[in-house]
């Protein structure tokens, strides 16, 4: 089996307009922050969730929760009704 060297092997994070590595906890945090300053400025309905038919139940529940939970939002919709 060959190995795809364009493959990302490790989270990328932008500083200053460039892409630079980082560990996982960085990137997550960076995340997080990100989510946080923008429902701060624009309010939780700014932030939207669409899920996918093809992976789990529980997988689909997490990412409801989490919209609605931590977000404080109902924008969220799902392919299983198309």
């Amino acid at each position: 089996m060959s190995v795809d060297t364009r493959r990302l092997t490790q989270p990328l994070v932008r500083t200053d307009g460039e892409l630079r590595p980082a560990t996982w906890e960085v990137a997550l945090d960076e995340v997080a922050s990100s989510f946080a300053d923008l429902k701060a400025r624009y309010g939780p309905d700014a932030f939207g969730c669409y899920s996918c038919s093809k992976t789990t139940n529980e997988l689909n529940y997490i990412a409801q929760k989490f919209v609605r939970s931590v977000m404080g939002t109902n924008n969220i919709d799902s392919c299983n009704r198309t």
